[in-house]
């Protein structure tokens, strides 16, 4: 027998690789499908790409052979599930990140703010707390911190238990300095905590009006009226049928003439609720709500 016989052609491979990739999808969807049915937590309609990349981390951690291995695991052990969840949770943060979009709160949002008897904000998707924290030492040198309230929500539990504890790693503390006062901070970050050898513990009053749950943006309902809505880097993971459910939720969640603020990464260019907003910072994606009659 030829020895060319036994080795694929190059139409053979390709025709292999689009199984092998059409397979993968069936997995992911049935893994995904799984996790909803079983657990209620629905990652169907985010961007596969991003999803896929994190089950095939989770499988090579396992040394599992396939997605369909890590299915099988996740069906039948909650334990294995709660991973899983664990590596689709988002967690990039720090104080102050991207300082140019507190300077605009500063600037835009704060004198609004003013305004209102009570302040209600939303931080959807707010990690480990980090930028909760940074909203309320900006609001207490803006002087409105006595009568703002701060709702800081994640789909991930672990993640808010860290943000409850107040306590940053110590080593973090000198790009956290540099962002505050790019932000426009006034006074010595350093007076906002105290430390040990290994953590910075911020001050107490400024988690008196903070408080932390679990919400599923996906998932959940909306569960009040807010001033503000502060929600970064989380959409761009969902496909737009999943972005235009979470805005619903937004417009449902804001006040008539409310503050949608999103960050420069994201966009209401493709969502059904554009018309429902005025930009007030086209760069760090700060919208206001369009009152209608």
């Amino acid at each position: 027998m030829n020895t060319d016989d036994l080795m694929l052609q190059p139409a053979d491979l390709e025709a292999e690789e689009t199984h092998t990739s059409e397979l993968e999808k069936i997995e992911v969807g049935l893994l995904l499908e799984g996790l909803y049915r079983l657990y209620g937590f629905d990652f169907r309609n985010y961007v596969r790409t991003s999803i896929t990349r994190r089950i095939m981390n989770r499988v090579r951690m396992e040394k599992l052979p396939s997605i369909t291995a890590l299915l099988d695991k996740v069906l039948h052990h909650p334990d294995m599930a709660k991973k899983l969840l664990g590596d689709f949770s988002i967690n990039v943060t720090e104080m102050f990140r991207d300082p140019a979009f507190f300077t605009s709160l500063r600037q835009n949002v704060v004198p609004l703010l003013r305004e209102l008897p009570e302040i209600r904000i939303w931080h959807a998707g707010c990690s480990t707390g980090e930028e909760v924290y940074s909203m309320a030492i900006l609001l207490q040198e803006e002087g409105l911190a006595e009568r703002a309230q701060l709702f800081a929500t994640d789909m991930n539990e672990h993640v808010l238990e860290r943000a409850r504890a107040s306590a940053f790693p110590l080593a973090r503390m000198q790009g956290y300095t540099k962002n505050y006062l790019l932000a426009g901070g006034s006074q010595e970050f350093s007076a906002y905590y105290t430390t040990d050898h290994e953590f910075a513990y911020f001050q107490p009053e400024l988690s008196r009006n903070i408080h932390f749950f679990q919400h599923n943006l996906v998932t959940d309902r909306s569960f009040n009226e807010f001033h503000v809505i502060i929600c970064r880097n989380v959409l761009i993971y969902f496909d737009t049928v999943l972005q235009n459910k979470v805005h619903s939720l937004f417009d449902e969640s804001l006040h008539p003439t409310g503050i949608l603020a999103l960050g420069s990464k994201e966009s209401l260019l493709a969502v059904q609720q554009s018309g429902r907003y005025t930009a007030m910072d086209c760069t760090q994606k700060i919208y206001r709500k369009v009152k209608t009659v």
